[in-house]
């Protein structure tokens, strides 16, 4: 019987969550006016103590793009985080990749169960745990002003960046369909008029080795140049412990560039091209079977990550191509000023794995670990991708009190999705079948904004946008090797949607060092579909809608050396997508539930109580909650029944009987209630240079693997540590660093698989190492 998410089957009596929910109202009731007040009195408090002498030691003022423009964090009415300089840096120059960026802020996660190829990022909660390289994510990734859609293009790596914006709640105003959840902003160094660079070489545990390095040119005094490169290597060092063969996995190769020119003939007039590739090759996500005790989410006895059991005949294997450019021009002309932004993207992937994580099967002896009742090995390839954007916006200039900005969006993108399976146990690893889907989404928009200096103290902002968007998808399903040989079964849809999104927000300023604000949002994410496959048909999820609101305080204070930004916010999601992975019937369903809520408190500091001492802290509270009684999900076949929280009925499936599970009341997969991140660094004058340590921890509660609930699935909390100590010398040209990432070792699994056994997969190993680097 074709797997079937959704039941109209009455749900089981259950208890309301009536006295969760005023808990957390009230809690948030309390920490508004709290927030509030504290912020006013402490604001007030310092005006009148404070010198009015600017302080060597201050903080760097800290400058976002959330509205377009660049204005002072503090003084906008998002909550927004920032990430750069040398914090950035010592996560980025050791080898990592951008699901090191999870925690590192409030209510920011960041998993894959693709490896480094195709992160999925949640904020506060809510995000896409859909693994298919034509899925969407509310979560919407801006590479130099230029939306990356496709999961694929979210994974570029990071290097030579002049900073790192996370920009939380609706931002589908300015930018766009697709961000309901939020934005996470990358903005490269741009090229200027005096040349230098940087090198910066690394090497760790199992030679994970990391060199970057960028070089300036002013090529005459109206062009600059900026090149700048990446190349990133890890040794294979998981072995296959059924075939004996010894450093066989999880190694890769990754290099990425990226060439820039800026023409700027006067100060009316620039342009900056971007030219940026990547190529990766390696070995795909590596899944473990059966490494969960029954019951619990415990490894088993003898678990060892540095040991999987694979099919003599099993491949694994991860190859990558991107490439893109873009051309950001600038007019001047007087009282306006004119961008125009084009973009385009292109992505060739091919990823292949053994899904079921172990060797044989109960029908193909040996088997194992544990038990295994069907072999499944697949791949997923884009062989082909296009994405063209196009943005023309104007914006005011001057001192008015005044502000405004308009403009008009333009979004194409098409894709092929080829996904593969292979037989393992009696073809020698051969293609046993295809599936070829292809995807054009067409998308425009106008927006505008205005802000406005009612006085002194007050300033109000508002903003619209009215989106079209449309799909056409068909799918072609082949059970043999060759798409010509076969006439193949044909799925298609081609849902379209609108939508008017718009803001509205306040900012009262308490002193000139401390702001309140208030803003309400909206957003959407266009509707999504998902292919046919040999175990379930197509299916489609209808657009989203969120409403958020959110109060916040923002500060500066002991003369700018603490910095302090909290809010909090409440959202609700209707017609939420979820993406029902795996279940016993091996098939991803998307479904819309009725709606989700989410709400939360966020706190950021930064302070330097004393000259060589810089601390930075932030934390979040996160809880989310899908309502819809009569929504059911299948469960995993590897799950025993008593083991299934809210277990509702069973119905016959494609490999046996499968067990539903009802979602009302779970929290959203990969949402963990508490995030936190803690840094602190301590120079001190040595030798004629500077003497350092600097020390990160991250920390994640608990989180679902999956839209129902089980103990198998429910990933543990996990806190991560990094450590460094380093020497610089020649007035900050030279350093020197011996440094360790994941100092404690801390291995959980952070995905799992439920359709076959009791797969996992686990977090990145504990690496220590060095680096130097260079400035000229």
């Amino acid at each position: 019987m074709p797997f079937s998410a959704a039941s109209a089957q009455p749900s089981p009596a259950r208890l309301p969550h009536t006295a969760a929910a005023r808990a957390i109202r009230l809690a948030l009731a309390t920490a508004i006016p709290a927030a509030l007040l504290l912020g006013s009195a402490a604001a007030r408090a310092a005006a009148a103590s404070e010198p009015a002498a600017a302080d060597a030691a201050a903080l760097q003022e800290v400058v976002v793009t959330a509205t377009r423009r660049e204005e002072r964090a503090q003084d906008v009415p998002v909550s927004a985080s920032t990430l750069g300089g040398a914090p950035l840096a010592a996560l980025t120059t050791t080898g990592e990749d951008l699901r090191v960026l999870s925690g590192r802020v409030p209510s920011l996660n960041v998993e894959s169960s693709f490896g480094r190829a195709y992160p999925r990022f949640y904020i506060r909660g809510y995000g896409n745990a859909d693994f298919h390289l034509n899925a969407s994510q509310p979560v919407s990734l801006v590479l130099d002003d230029v939306v990356q859609e496709n999961p694929i293009l979210k994974g570029f790596p990071m290097f030579d960046l002049e900073r790192v914006e996370v920009l939380r709640g609706p931002q589908g105003t300015l930018f766009g369909r697709n961000t309901p959840a939020g934005v996470v902003k990358f903005d490269s160094a741009r090229p200027s008029f005096t040349m230098g660079g940087y090198l910066s070489a690394s090497d760790a545990t199992y030679n994970t080795a990391n060199i970057e390095g960028a070089f300036n040119l002013p090529a005459s005094p109206t062009l600059a140049l900026r090149f700048s490169g990446l190349y990133q290597h890890r040794d294979n060092w998981v072995n296959n412990g059924f075939t004996g063969e010894k450093d066989k996995y999880e190694g890769y190769n990754e290099r990425a560039g990226r060439a820039q020119a800026l023409f700027k003939p006067n100060d009316d007039f620039e342009a900056l091209l971007n030219v940026h590739g990547r190529s990766l090759n390696g070995t795909a996500r590596l899944f473990r079977a059966n490494i969960f005790q029954p019951g619990t989410n415990d490894f088993v006895p003898g678990f060892r990550p540095d040991t999987v059991y694979y099919d003599q005949n099993s491949h694994n294997e991860q190859r990558l191509q991107t490439y893109g450019a873009n051309l950001r021009l600038q007019w001047n002309l007087g009282s306006v000023m004119l961008h125009s932004i084009t973009g385009w993207e292109s992505i060739h992937v091919y990823s292949r794995g053994d899904i079921d994580g172990g060797y044989g099967a109960v029908y193909a002896p040996p088997y194992g670990p544990g038990f295994i009742p069907f072999d499944d090995e697949t791949a997923d390839a884009l062989p082909s991708h296009q994405q063209v954007t196009q943005e023309f916006r104007v914006e005011s200039r001057g001192d008015s009190h005044l502000s405004w900005q308009a403009g008009a969006y333009y979004f194409y993108e098409g894709i092929t999705v080829n996904s593969y399976a292979y037989d393992v146990l009696f073809g020698g690893g051969a293609q046993s079948e295809l599936e070829v889907s292809k995807q054009t989404n067409h998308a425009w928009a106008l927006f505008g904004s205005v802000a406005d200096d009612l006085s002194e103290q007050v300033n109000v902002r508002a903003g619209v946008r009215y989106t079209q968007d449309r799909k056409s998808f068909g799918t072609l399903s082949y059970t043999a090797t060759d798409s010509t040989s076969l006439q193949g079964n044909v799925f298609s849809a081609d849902p379209s949607a609108s939508n008017v999104s718009w803001d509205l927000s306040g900012v009262y300023k308490v002193t000139p060092e401390v702001n309140t604000y208030a803003r309400v949002a909206t957003g959407f994410r266009a509707p999504s579909i998902q292919p046919a496959s040999p175990f379930g048909p197509q299916s489609e999820a209808s657009s989203e809608k969120i409403t958020s609101y959110e109060l916040g305080v923002k500060g500066e204070l002991l003369n700018r050396r603490l910095r302090f930004d909290a809010d909090v916010f409440d959202y609700e999601v209707k017609d939420l997508q979820i993406a029902a992975v795996g279940g016993a019937s091996n098939q991803t369903t998307l479904l819309n539930a009725k709606k989700s809520v989410g709400r939360g408190v966020e706190l950021d500091l930064q302070a330097r109580p004393v000259d060589p001492l810089l601390i930075t802290a932030n934390a979040s509270y996160n809880f989310t909650k899908l309502e819809d009684r009569s929504l059911s999900v299948a469960v995993g076949g590897s799950v025993p029944p008593g083991d299934i929280q809210n277990q509702g009925y069973q119905l016959p499936g494609a490999f046996g009987p499968v067990n539903y599970a009802y979602i009302d009341g779970n929290p959203l997969p990969q949402a963990p209630k508490w995030v936190a991140n803690a840094t602190l660094r301590y120079g001190i004058p040595f030798a004629g240079g500077e003497l350092y340590g600097y020390t990160d921890w991250s920390y994640r509660s608990e989180v679902n693997f999956f839209l129902y609930r089980a103990a198998e699935f429910t990933g543990k909390p996990l806190t991560l540590g990094g450590l460094r100590v380093g020497y610089i010398w020649d007035q900050g040209r030279y350093e020197v660093a011996a440094f360790g990432r994941n100092v404690t070792n801390k291995i959980v699994a952070v995905g799992g698989i439920d359709f076959n056994n009791l797969t996992g997969f686990i977090n990145e190993p504990r690496i220590w190492g060095g680096q130097f680097s260079a400035k000229f």
